[in-house]
């Protein structure tokens, strides 16, 4: 029996490039699954992504899936792709094992919390307060500049992440300090600023977008009482869920979300098509 792809709609594009297509996985003419394939990701043109990539019950179990995921990868490279991305969710054992198998590499992972019980304490001599507004003028600054770093690092132009940078941070804070919902907090150590903490709402309950401890204050504690903060202020907000995403190197942070009780819902891989 052969495994292929068929295409089950039109082919969707633009002038920049963006491609994406629905396809079918057949076993000779029997549909067995189905998947997307697309490169319409921030990262441009040569950057592509398998989505929804399902088999029918019946016919797991019987390598349908990783042949349906490297034909998908054979499209991206005719459309000139140089690296392919997936999302598998925490769930799926199976889907973890394929994309290991295949050779993609985890880029980075989405874990949540869920919250219960009193507000957690900071510890002794440990306050939250809200950011000022020239503290708010100063970390906008390295915050456009950090972002668009990290996806510079994953393989965006400069150009491209700069704009991202600017764009996702003005819909997110459109009034700054002042956007309803959004709590942007310092962590003082007796009395002495040593971090910040970017909370907002989101579709699952509160998100922290964005959580640091200055280099000069790290190694002592601080990281956690940052995050406990984002638990007491998801909480005073009425959320029972909080949400983070946290890079693959990034061993600390994940050593430390792990001990706090979160727990990934989503792996994020890449790899490059040679």
């Amino acid at each position: 029996m052969t495994t292929t792809l068929r295409p089950s709609g039109p082919l969707q594009q633009s002038t920049g490039g963006a491609r994406s297509r629905p396809y079918e996985i057949r076993v000779n003419s029997r549909r067995v699954g189905a998947l997307v394939v697309a490169c319409d990701t921030p990262f441009g043109p040569t950057v592509g992504e398998i989505r929804d990539l399902a088999v029918d019950e019946p016919d797991r179990r019987r390598g349908r899936a990783t042949v349906g995921a490297l034909a998908a990868e054979e499209v991206l490279r005719g459309w000139g792709c140089r690296t392919v991305r997936v999302s598998v969710p925490a769930g799926s054992a199976g889907g973890l094992r394929m994309a290991g198998a295949l050779g993609y590499a985890e880029q980075g992972r989405h874990m949540v919390k869920e919250l219960a019980g009193p507000p957690p304490a900071l510890g002794e001599g440990v306050t939250g307060r809200p950011m000022t507004q020239a503290e708010y003028t100063a970390w906008f600054a390295e915050a456009l500049r950090g972002y668009a770093a990290d996806w510079t690092a994953r393989g965006m132009s400069a150009e491209a992440a700069r704009a991202k940078a600017e764009a996702d941070h003005a819909r997110q804070l459109p009034r700054g300090l002042a956007t309803p919902g959004v709590t942007l907090a310092v962590l003082e150590a007796a009395g002495v600023p040593v971090g910040h903490l970017w909370l907002a709402p989101n579709e699952e309950g509160a998100y922290v977008y964005d959580v640091a401890v200055a280099p000069e204050h790290r190694g002592r504690g601080h990281g956690r009482a940052l995050m406990l903060l984002a638990e007491r202020t998801a909480l005073a907000s009425g959320h029972r869920v909080l949400g983070l995403h946290v890079f693959s190197g990034n061993t600390p942070a994940l050593r430390l979300y792990e001990s706090l009780g979160y727990r990934p819902t989503a792996f994020h891989f890449a790899k490059e098509l040679l």
